[in-house]
């Protein structure tokens, strides 16, 4: 196993949202008006505004304690989470928080994922989320074909603007009139460069953008620790592969695996041997993933798998398989070179299409996994199928 990756920093969900609408504006000059009245809208020290902005650096300091007291990792739901927690912001978070640090005094990141998707269901979806990236891509692809249309007006009126000084300059008439022409077309010639150069620059800071944004999405779908999809990518590939099956009349199966006993990993040999762990498991899953069987990290420890084409009885099979791979090898930790215990995972498996919903079938997958975990670990279930 390598060395567990560094998690990265980000700022809070809300603070993307307002970065998304500020771009989908475009670079135009009003927007740097508004920027330099911001700038000069700064508090002094020692006003209102100056004592408000002290308050949100103690609370930020706060909520960095509070994530790294607990080894959490600085993603925009842990920040958000903490927020609210710090802050009093919502009872529910504020409660079932106080419940798990009195209980297990420690939060984990799978806990806190699911915390937040319970109590922010109502909030920005995945859906609402991919809309909107698609919304700045749209306007910046028109902002850009918009640039080019003007560039290329400004290039044809120089060029006219050049050629008309050429005859007045060349002409035997030389009054003073004309003189003034001439330095007043020579003039306005060099304003169209100017704004020529300034739609190539925005053009470019345009392409860098859109390659921004493009790399924001990338980052948005997959788990930063593993590589893998995250579960707002696996829920799109979901409804997708769910319709490509019906359509196709093919079979469609979910497996959801959770690496068993993962607390014990994590408390007896650290985290960072806990990330490993996730990172081979990972691994290991991903080897039998192809374009018709889908991987991915649910959250914490928890993975979710989609195969078209095979019954559920063919993924109990296939998971199985990887389940024992595992459960065969002798781990070691790194940090010290001790043999770690056998690290296992536990599965359940359901027909999506025997359900009315595919989230149904997932639900079913999940009880399928609970009942492994309840008759020893190390093995895998198949759901029974709905009436």
């Amino acid at each position: 196993m390598t060395a567990a990756a560094s998690p990265s920093s980000t700022g809070p969900q809300h603070g993307l949202t307002d970065r998304l609408a500020r771009w989908a504006r475009g670079f135009s000059h009003k927007a740097e008006e508004e920027e330099a009245e911001e700038v000069e809208l700064r508090p002094r020290a020692g006003t209102a505004a100056s004592r408000e902005i002290n308050r949100r650096r103690q609370l930020y300091s706060e909520i960095g304690d509070f994530l790294f007291a607990h080894d959490l990792d600085l993603t925009p739901v842990n920040f958000s989470v903490a927020l609210d927690y710090l802050t009093g912001a919502n009872v529910g978070v504020e409660k079932a928080i106080r419940a798990v640090m009195m209980e297990r005094g420690k939060i984990t990141n799978g806990w806190l994922e699911a915390l937040a998707a319970d109590q922010r269901a109502d909030e920005i979806t995945p859906d609402g989320l991919a809309t909107m990236l698609d919304k700045v891509e749209e306007n910046l692809t028109q902002f850009t074909g918009l640039m080019h249309e003007s560039r290329n007006s400004a290039k044809d009126y120089g060029a006219a603007l050049q050629e008309q000084a050429k005859e007045l300059s060349e002409s035997s008439d030389s009054e003073p009139v004309l003189a003034r022409l001439v330095g007043l077309t020579r003039s306005m010639v060099e304003k169209t460069r100017q704004v020529e150069n300034q739609l190539r620059e925005n053009q470019r800071q345009t392409q860098a953008l859109k390659s921004s944004l493009e790399s924001a999405r990338r980052a948005a779908e997959h788990d930063h620790l593993t590589g893998l999809p995250n579960r707002r990518a696996f829920e799109a590939v979901l409804r997708e592969e769910t319709k490509l099956a019906q359509d196709g009349g093919e079979a469609l199966s979910v497996a959801f695996c959770d690496i068993d006993h993962f607390k014990q990993i994590n408390d007896l040999h650290g985290h960072d041997t806990g990330d490993r762990v996730l990172k081979f498991v990972a691994g290991l899953l991903a080897k039998i993933s192809n374009d018709r069987c889908h991987v991915a990290r649910h959250g914490g420890e928890e993975f979710v798998l989609l195969f078209r084409g095979k019954t559920a009885g063919e993924t109990c099979e296939a998971v199985d398989g990887v389940r024992e791979d595992l459960a065969g090898r002798s781990l070691v930790n790194r940090t010290n070179g001790e043999r770690m215990e056998r690290v296992s995972f536990s599965a359940g498996v359901a027909n999506v299409l025997a359900y009315d919903d595919p989230r149904a079938a997932l639900k079913a997958a999940d009880r399928a996994l609970y009942l492994a975990k309840e008759h020893g670990r190390n093995r895998v279930y198949l759901a029974a199928e709905a009436d």
